[in-house]
């Protein structure tokens, strides 16, 4: 995946961090040159020094091929202008963070795929969204480091018609990652050990995310369609 990252900031260089480390193409674009050098020797990530407002910035950073263009600037304006030349050059999905509520029905309205703001922003949720946007998270905890997310059980998955105590037994599914709940035909279901998940079952996994992830690989989630809402 490619990712566009505006702003290398604490959380800007975390992210790119974060995303070379999962193995997707990043390009950081600062108008600190300092800041830049530091990106590329400290993280890998490529990194081009301007204005991230500038069209012509932008598109030496490779805009019209980005999948994903992230604004984390210090100004809700800058940020709001990156924003609208993203999605004017076609980027599939956007995220920013926002400092100022006043601005998010203007981020909607520059087609902004995802508004963070800045008290709950954390790095796992802007992964999160950008690696599996259609994943539904329903709260964090611990300060951001872990969440709980909701998946759909697809028909071929291998923990279908397995119970907790097999799927939790079993070497390929995360030590760490609790499944807290299962939601099926209107009801909610306390997981037990005995109780088994079926398809279809809309599944509540407790973890950090790189336990998320393994979880959800397991239950054969991913590539499927994930639901954006808990409810019909």
């Amino acid at each position: 995946m490619y990712v566009l990252i505006a702003g290398a900031g604490l959380v800007g260089r975390g992210l790119a961090r974060r995303l070379v480390e999962n193995k997707h193409d990043v390009v950081v674009i600062d108008i600190d040159e300092e800041v830049c050098n530091r990106v590329y020797q400290d993280y890998g990530a490529v990194s081009v020094n301007g204005d991230a407002t500038d069209v012509d910035v932008l598109e030496e950073a490779g805009i019209k091929q980005a999948d994903v263009a992230v604004a984390l600037m210090r100004r809700d304006a800058d940020n709001l202008s990156f924003s609208l030349l993203s999605d004017n050059f076609g980027v599939p999905r956007i995220f920013t963070r926002m400092r100022n509520q006043k601005y998010e029905d203007a981020y909607q309205a520059a087609g902004v795929t995802k508004v963070v703001n800045i008290v709950d922003l954390y790095l796992d949720q802007f992964t999160l969204e950008i690696e599996h946007p259609k994943l539904q998270r329903v709260a964090t905890f611990g300060g951001g480091k872990a969440s709980i997310v909701v998946v759909v059980v697809p028909d071929d998955s291998r923990g279908a018609g397995k119970t907790i105590a097999e799927i939790t037994q079993d070497k390929d599914f995360p030590e760490d990652c609790v499944i807290a709940g299962i939601y099926r035909e209107d009801e909610f279901i306390i997981p037990r050990g005995n109780r088994s998940i079926e398809t279809g079952d809309r599944v509540f996994l407790a973890a950090a995310l790189e336990d998320i992830k393994g979880a959800t690989e397991y239950l054969g989630v991913s590539g499927q369609k994930w639901y954006d809402r808990l409810m019909p």
